[in-house]
């Protein structure tokens, strides 16, 4: 067990998974990322600003940024600045930079929609990963974003709109109920999770709601959108399962069933940059678990292809 002086108000639950899932050594590194303040970040919204024109105007502001080594829109603040100092930038209001945590930017990078395809955001809200899609497509793709909460609905139309995505048709919608005569190239599914990877000691963002139940509950509709998702997946097609939590039992233990039940097949994921990155050890070498730390939240990524016997 990690020394509980160093943590003392992560959940008691939540420590004994940690343990039972990783070494002493890699128990340490999570724990001290929950205890990190992390580094505000964002994206250079392309369908609206380029990178030097915004990283301009940010400088001029005062605000210092590092550019992340897989990304060319990808920045996080290098100083103490806070969200609502970048939020009062023209920059910002305009829909040029979205800020966005570095970790949520990564699945969109290892799904690599491309322009005329076909793709479903399954939990869309609130946008942040919708419209990265359509930036990287250049508003040449069509995507259908769902959401199933209303307000939640609301303020994904309105980061659509702020983002200037164009070909975006938010669906308020449950995608499990999703009629089975749509068919896409691309599925984006960053599935409900229990945040195990999000958790901050330094906000105490997700401390009191964690819970087995909530872990018990996540797992189950997973599963349900995960089966979906290959349901809606063209054959010979690709697309990503990803989460904001460290724990097996929503990540490996999750694709793994898939693999056993569904003809899908588990695809490597390979971008430049992706050494840079802070990982915890997974039980496949083809997917990433990022460790949480002073730049990134925790995350899972998997990527998965449609088998043409599907």
């Amino acid at each position: 067990m990690p020394n509980l002086n160093n943590v003392p108000t992560l959940p008691s639950y939540l420590l004994e998974r940690l343990s039972a899932c990783y070494s002493q050594e890699q128990t340490d590194r999570i724990c001290a990322g929950y205890a990190a303040q992390r580094a505000v970040s964002f994206r250079v919204n392309t369908l609206k600003a380029t990178a030097p024109a915004v990283l301009e105007q940010l400088q001029t502001a005062g605000i210092a940024t590092t550019p992340v080594a897989w990304s060319e829109t990808a920045f996080f603040c290098t100083d103490s600045t806070t969200e609502a100092q970048l939020q009062a930038l023209s920059c910002y209001e305009n829909g040029e930079i979205y800020l966005q945590s570095l970790s949520s930017m990564l699945p969109p990078i290892v799904l690599q929609p491309q322009p005329k395809q076909e793709i479903l955001d399954m939990t869309a809200a609130p946008g942040g990963k919708t419209t990265q899609m359509a930036a990287m497509t250049q508003n040449q793709a069509n995507i259908m974003a769902c959401e199933l909460h209303a307000i939640r609905a609301e303020k994904l139309k309105y980061n659509v709109e702020k983002q200037g995505a164009k070909r975006v048709t938010v669906s308020v919608t449950d995608a499990r109920r999703l009629s089975p005569y749509f068919s896409f190239d691309r599925i984006l599914l960053d599935a409900p999770c229990s945040g195990s990877g999000t958790l901050s000691l330094h906000t105490g963002a997700g401390l009191q709601n964690f819970s087995p139940a909530l872990v018990q509950k996540t797992v189950k509709a997973q599963r349900a959108l995960l089966k979906k998702a290959i349901s809606l997946l063209k054959k010979n097609q690709e697309m990503v399962y990803s989460t904001c939590s460290i724990l097996p039992e929503e990540n490996e233990e999750q694709v793994a069933a898939i693999l056993k039940t569904e003809q899908v097949e588990l695809l490597p994921i390979a971008f430049s940059g992706m050494e840079t990155l802070p990982l915890l050890p997974s039980q496949f070498a083809e997917t990433l678990c990022v460790c949480p730390d002073a730049q990134y939240e925790g995350f899972f990524v998997a990527k998965l292809r449609k088998k043409a016997n599907g």
